[in-house]
């Protein structure tokens, strides 16, 4: 999660900071300026970070606020795609397997055969 946050944490600062670095489109239905997508990846990518920081406590509330938090940049990467193709695929890729490994749960306590 703390790797997951601090590349959405990238791209807010990409796309605040240099708007001409991203494909334009005009005909997608999810339009927002690109600064406007930064300050969502750049909230975002916090958010889940200090969630990561917080599931090294071993809190199960941590690992669910995760989970939710991990959905959301999963969605917002699936409506960042016409921006950085490659860029959102990867994090996709990324919150689903923090959703996986949230999800999954630990094996401490157990018997593995």
């Amino acid at each position: 999660m703390v790797f997951g946050g601090t590349m959405a944490i990238f791209e807010g600062i990409a796309a605040i900071a240099k708007d001409d670095l991203f494909v334009r489109t005009n005909d997608y239905v999810f339009r927002f300026n690109l600064t406007g997508w930064g300050w969502i990846h750049l909230i975002l990518g916090l958010l889940v970070v200090l969630a990561g920081v917080m599931v090294f406590t071993g809190a199960v509330w941590a690992r669910a606020v995760g989970v939710v938090l991990a959905g959301f940049s999963l969605i917002a990467n699936f409506l960042w795609l016409p921006y950085y193709p490659f860029w959102a695929i990867v994090l996709i890729a990324v919150n689903i397997f923090i959703i996986w490994a949230l999800c999954a749960g630990t094996l401490r306590g157990r018997d593995v055969i």
